[in-house]
């Protein structure tokens, strides 16, 4: 549903908004461990893209980005959003730190293409912050 939400863009996926979020916290309620913390993953993500006037904060957003590294140290994604959500906020040390963990991480088992898709991305996004 965030994926769908996000590909409409900000004005027909802000509908879709306050269900995310309330299954994205049914989940943590369950089991924050479920699938390597990726509620904490998604709802951080939820926070840092939708605007402050419907409920979005960056801090947040950060508090449960690094809270789902808690599962998954490794996990690429968390750390590409990780340092996408400080270059928003100006913090381009924190971003590159973050970056690097990225391009750093080994590959998932699991999630081989995923982490080298996010590899590459990190990769792009480094070069734009020297």
């Amino acid at each position: 549903m965030g994926a769908l939400a996000e590909s409409y863009g900000v004005r027909q996926g802000i509908k879709y908004r306050k269900p995310i979020r309330e299954e994205l916290e049914t989940v943590l309620k369950i089991d924050p461990s479920f699938m390597l913390g990726s509620a904490d993953r998604a709802l951080g993500r939820w926070y840092a893209e939708v605007p402050r006037l419907f409920g979005g904060s960056k801090k947040l957003a950060e508090q449960h980005l690094k809270e789902s590294l808690k599962f998954n140290p490794d996990a690429t994604i968390s750390h590409y959003f990780l340092a996408e959500l400080y270059l928003d906020d100006g913090r381009k040390a924190d971003a590159r730190a973050e970056l690097q963990k990225v391009i750093d991480a080994p590959l998932s088992k699991e999630w081989a293409p995923e982490d080298q898709d996010f590899k590459e991305k990190a990769k792009k996004l480094w070069a734009t912050t020297k």
